[in-house]
């Protein structure tokens, strides 16, 4: 229980630090200087006012200094890290596995978050991601290093091979190179057998949500709705439950 509990508040304080990736990323900002500042009048935030969830509930979701209102992203990042922090730890409990892969659902969640504000996935989260992916099937029991090099020729290579088919067939780019980038990572932490797996439930879970935005904005609504959270989504289910989703294929297929 002790151990369960630290874990769920370390995932809070990285939810934090997210949070500031999330905000300086796509400026091409420092994450390590100047300190956490309120973005209307930056105040620096005092360290009592920038307790994960608890400072947002107790300033009643506003700065201290000018009163304006904090984005309720901030708790909810930290509270969804603080969540797969204790998804993970039940997982692979105290082990080099939780914490390479506790990085690689903090990627997934800057990366969604990112995208879904700015259409773009950093290269400085996914290219890094790669190498430590592999670095974590050789130091990891839960994949081999062959099984993640394929999973990154797979990932990253079936993705482009789509992009490039759209691309010739339609002449407009219709999925950008984050994309690849991303499922390559997503290849070299989970493997060959995920990858198959995050494409087929991201694209089940992006048609849905398709399929909702049209029925609520009518269907002469037009926006380029981005493909890397969908991605982010699946590869966290494939991360947690790709045997039982293996499992119930195979017996569905008899």
């Amino acid at each position: 229980m002790m151990i369960t509990i630290i874990a769920i508040i370390f995932g809070a304080m990285i939810g934090s630090f997210l949070n500031v990736c999330i905000h300086r990323l796509p400026k091409e900002e420092s994450i390590v200087s100047p300190r956490s500042h309120c973005p209307y009048c930056n105040t620096p935030i005092k360290f009592y006012d920038n307790i994960p969830i608890l400072s947002f509930i107790l300033l009643g979701a506003k700065c201290r200094h000018c009163k304006k209102p904090i984005s309720i992203q901030y708790p909810i990042v930290e509270g969804l890290t603080a969540f797969s922090s204790f998804l993970i730890i039940l997982k692979f409990g105290v082990s080099i596995s939780y914490l390479f892969y506790f990085f690689f659902v903090c990627s997934l969640i800057t990366i969604t978050v990112i995208d879904l504000y700015h259409q773009i996935i950093p290269d400085v989260i996914s290219l890094p991601g790669i190498g430590i992916g592999i670095l974590a099937s050789v130091l990891t029991p839960y994949l081999s290093f062959y099984e993640s090099l394929i999973g990154i020729i797979c990932g990253g290579g079936s993705l482009f091979l789509v992009a490039t088919l759209y691309q010739w067939l339609f002449k407009r780019e219709g999925m950008g190179g984050g994309d690849v980038k991303l499922l390559a990572m997503i290849g070299a932490f989970l493997g060959w057998k995920s990858v198959f797996i995050t494409i087929i439930l991201s694209s089940l879970i992006g048609s849905i949500a398709g399929v909702i935005l049209i029925a609520l904005k009518g269907k002469d609504f037009k926006y380029a709705i981005p493909f890397g959270p969908f991605l982010s989504i699946g590869a966290a289910i494939s991360l947690f439950y790709q045997n039982e989703i293996i499992y119930w294929y195979l017996r569905f297929k008899g």
